[in-house]
């Protein structure tokens, strides 16, 4: 029989305008921008682990780094805009973007290769809190569809990044990164107009920070107890992911022996299905409960991840397109759900939750490195093919209803 849990009852009457199409589909590009340029970082491993001799262990701090800026800042970002909304934080995010990627293009040494990761990370956590709340203020009532909409475009960015790197880093040099910096440019451009836009949403942005729901009396420990499992959650899907996003290349190249530009198309593809699964899971969450969605992105990917590592080739591409569909639905139930569950606080919620995807998946690529080194990427595989059976403690969540008034 199901543990019962205390109920969030969530009011909707603060929000009561439109979608607002444009700027949603803007702050859409602007991730896709903005992430295109987070993923040129684990993209061209392959290449500077050739160049600079580098092993598994210092793969992984690379990326350690690169996402602990990416998460430290996160939540105290959000804490601040929650209380002094920053209409061009955003500007000022990919600008430091820009820095990062002209800093790992001209590096000449490893710790300069760090430094050019943690800029891009911090350019990074900038950029998702305030980016977050536009996205929610801009979606209307259809948050879920919004936030979804929101991921398409960065997910669509992390799986472009690989492949422009395996067509034109890969065979150009790691100074051909300069080129990216126009890609920052044009960011800087869109991210200045929709700075405009959210500067004349202010009276509706405070409505939006002093509360679009209270929670019902009694609820904190049920809130307590739901933020804790959704940590948990996103434990297994960050460290699921960083063993694809980190060393899929690696673990292709020496298990089927094919070329470096042939696993990145393979990573590429395994990218691309993260955004259908974005979308669909944003679009059912908001009508079938984002509670349902949550169980099945993270313990639905169980089987397929369990019979990846033995099979051939052909069925480990349908495999990882499967699995990065199936998981990448759960992000945007999640946060949404936590923003449901802690209202007014929305910068600090997208900021932890931003802040834990780019975290978590930093300390598990560190350590997956580890272990690669120590034993190999295919054992890395078979441990974390188990990591989804985290999601039956969705069974654990509250159900949240919806008061509409008005």
């Amino acid at each position: 029989m199901q543990q019962s849990s205390p109920a969030v009852a969530i009011s909707s009457s603060a929000i009561t305008h439109q979608i607002a199409v444009p700027v949603l589909l803007a702050l859409s590009f602007s991730h896709l921008l903005n992430d295109v340029m987070q993923s040129l970082v684990p993209a061209i491993y392959p290449l500077i682990k050739a160049t600079y001799s580098l092993d598994y262990g210092q793969i992984g701090l690379i990326t350690f780094t690169f996402q602990l800026c990416a998460s430290m800042f996160q939540p105290l970002v959000g804490m601040y805009t929650d209380r002094r909304p920053q209409p061009f934080s955003l500007v000022g995010g990919m600008g430091v973007t820009l820095v990062g990627v002209m800093a790992l293009a001209r590096a000449a040494s490893y710790p300069q290769l760090l430094l050019g990761a943690a800029l891009i990370g911090t350019g990074s956590s900038i950029f998702h809190p305030e980016a977050t709340r536009m996205a929610r203020l801009a979606s209307g009532r259809q948050h879920g569809l919004g936030q979804s909409v929101f991921q398409v475009g960065g997910q669509t960015g992390s799986a472009i990044g690989p492949l422009l790197a395996a067509f034109f880093v890969v065979p150009f040099g790691q100074t051909s990164l300069a080129w990216f910096s126009l890609v920052c440019l044009v960011a800087l451009v869109i991210l200045f107009g929709i700075g405009h836009w959210y500067k004349r949403q202010s009276p509706t942005t405070a409505k939006l920070r002093r509360g679009i729901a209270e929670p019902v009396a009694g609820s904190r420990q049920g809130v307590g107890l739901a933020v804790s499992i959704l940590i948990l959650l996103m434990f297994s899907k960050s460290a699921y992911s960083a063993s694809l996003s980190s060393y899929y290349t690696f673990y292709l190249l020496g298990r089927f022996h094919i070329s470096v530009q042939a696993s990145q198309i393979m990573l590429f593809l395994y990218l691309l299905a993260s955004p259908a699964g974005a979308l669909i899971g944003g679009y059912l969450g908001d009508r079938i409960g984002r509670r349902k969605i949550i169980w099945f992105s993270i313990l639905g990917a169980l089987p397929f991840t369990l019979i990846l590592p033995y099979v051939d080739l052909l069925w480990t591409a349908v495999l990882s397109i499967i699995i990065g569909m199936i998981m990448s639905s759960a992000f945007p139930a999640i946060l949404v759900y936590a923003i449901d569950l802690l209202p007014g606080r929305l910068g600090m919620v997208a900021g932890l939750f931003y802040g834990l995807i780019f975290g978590l998946g930093a300390l598990s690529a560190a350590l997956l490195g580890l272990l690669a080194d120590a034993t190999s990427v295919n054992i890395v595989y078979q441990l974390c093919a188990f990591l989804p059976m985290i999601g039956l403690l969705t069974w654990f969540l509250p159900e949240i209803k919806h008061r509409t008034f008005g």
